[in-house]
Order: C-alpha cells, then structure tokens, then sequence
C-alpha cells in the first residue's frame, strides 16, 4: 500500500488547522479553555498569541495548515519508502 502524497499532506495541513482553529475560538469564548495546549503550539509557531483576538487565530490557523502539510507530505514520502523497502 501506498500514500498518495499530495492527498495526504492535504487532508493532514486540513485537520491540525481545524484543530488549531477550534480550540483558539473555543480559547476565545471561554478564556480557560486549552490554555496549556496553546501555550505549546504559540511557543512553536511565531507571532501566534493565544487569547489576543481573531487576528491571532488566524495566523496559527495558517501555521498550523502549512505545518500539517509539510508533515503529511513528509509522512507520506517516507512512509512509501519504507514500504518499497519492504
């Protein structure tokens, strides 16, 4: 079996933007919600502040989207050379 790269590093870059987005809102409305989880991601990704408005969400949205497709791309290349490998 083989991964097909491109999908992959989409479906990937969607889902850690989704989950970056949900919880930076969610972070938004109730002030207490995921704040050790988006102290990591903000310590990671630059100029993201979790809690600081909608701009901040947007920035680690995108963050998170680019990095989730550059680790699904990642992922899915090695994990089509090992399985050729083999």
């Amino acid at each position: 079996m083989k991964f097909k790269v491109i999908v992959l590093a989409i479906a990937t870059g969607i889902f850690f933007g989704a989950v970056i987005l949900l919880v930076s809102l969610a972070n938004l409305i109730w002030p207490g919600y995921g704040v050790a989880f988006l102290d990591v991601v903000a310590s990671v990704y630059p100029g993201y502040q979790p809690g600081k408005g909608v701009g901040s969400v947007i920035v680690g949205t995108l963050y998170a989207l680019v990095d989730g497709v550059v680790a699904g791309a990642i992922f899915a290349v090695l994990f089509n050379w090992v399985s050729s490998r083999h």
